[in-house]
């Protein structure tokens, strides 16, 4: 085991007992071993199987083989990605997987709860993110890339080798002779990710060799930019809310600054109504905003998902056209 890949599992300390996130890929079997060895009993692995490979069934049963070797419990989830119009086949599955697996580590027909679900996506996987959200024109939130920790749907989740390179990881199941599956679909330059591992990732490695750590880090700052950002937010939607949280008072957004304005509208969005707005659709409602002097004044906006409009001194976001 590497100096970084040992660090990082000896500074993971979720809550066991632990649910590993197990493709059979080279990132979640180090995981998995590392895991496995560190809390004895306390750990087990799922699988979900998305059924759109050929080579599905055989995932699985590698999968099945490794866990019966090294004595983990192995869980199988079948799931449906079958993706709508206008959405990627890789949205799909990541919908479907986590779904499958918050069902999973919730507790249901008196089957305990696992306490902790565990990814293994790396510092390299991190760095595309840091690429595809620079490639977008992403703010804060974007540039913080995949948080190491979070909850979803009440399950805590945790990526705890986001510091742990892809290179150290093969290093590692090579030097112990563990096999692991190649998914022929990491290749397939048709996905932009794969597009960017392809042709950036070299390219970053010949002109920073240490690229996957110094950019992780810097996705880890920005995280930690956009935790105080959110901080603040809170406090200042408090105060332009007044009585009523779900009702931001135009008066009061109009004596802070821009700056902070846009931060705490970005906050109302996303921790009220689960939307975001876009740069541009973010600086319409700011100038409406500016504009509001008079009592006749009128706003009706589309903002992420739904509409913004004036409910007397405040703003209301409704999700279909009102």
């Amino acid at each position: 085991m590497t100096q970084s890949l040992q660090a990082a599992i000896q500074a993971f300390e979720p809550q066991l007992p632990l649910a590993v996130a197990f493709s059979g890929g080279a990132d979640s079997t180090a995981l998995l071993l590392a895991c496995a060895e560190k809390w004895p009993s306390k750990v087990l692995a799922v699988h979900v199987n998305h059924g759109l490979q050929a080579a599905a069934h055989a995932f699985e049963l590698h999968c099945q083989d490794l866990c019966q070797r090294i004595g983990v419990p192995l869980v199988v989830l079948t799931v449906q990605a079958d993706h709508s119009p206008g959405q990627s086949p890789e949205d799909a599955a990541r919908i479907a997987r986590y779904g499958a697996l918050c069902r999973f580590a919730l507790p249901a027909d008196g089957r305990p709860p696992c306490a902790s679900v565990a990814l293994g996506q790396h510092a390299d996987d991190q760095v595309e993110t840091l690429l595809l959200a620079l490639g977008r024109g992403a703010g804060l939130g974007g540039l913080s890339a995949m948080p190491s920790a979070w909850v979803r749907d009440g399950v805590q989740f945790y990526r705890p080798l986001l510091r742990v390179s892809a290179a150290e990881i093969r290093s590692v199941m090579a030097a112990n002779g563990q096999g692991f599956i190649e998914d022929p679909t990491n290749t397939d330059v048709t996905f932009l990710r794969n597009r960017i591992r392809a042709h950036l990732m070299p390219a970053l490695r010949e002109v920073f060799p240490h690229y996957a750590r110094t950019l992780a880090r810097s996705a880890a700052h920005a995280a930690q930019a956009q935790s105080l950002l959110s901080e603040m937010a809170q406090d200042d939607l408090r105060d332009v809310c007044g009585g009523d949280p779900a009702s931001p008072q135009i008066k009061a957004l109009q004596a802070i600054s821009p700056a902070r304005q846009a931060n705490v509208l970005r906050h109302w969005l996303r921790q009220r109504h689960h939307t975001q707005a876009s740069a541009a659709q973010l600086e319409a409602l700011m100038v409406q905003i500016a504009a509001c002097t008079t009592r006749g004044h009128r706003i009706h906006l589309r903002v992420g998902s739904g509409f913004v409009q004036r409910n007397n001194g405040a703003l209301a976001w409704y999700n279909s056209t009102v």
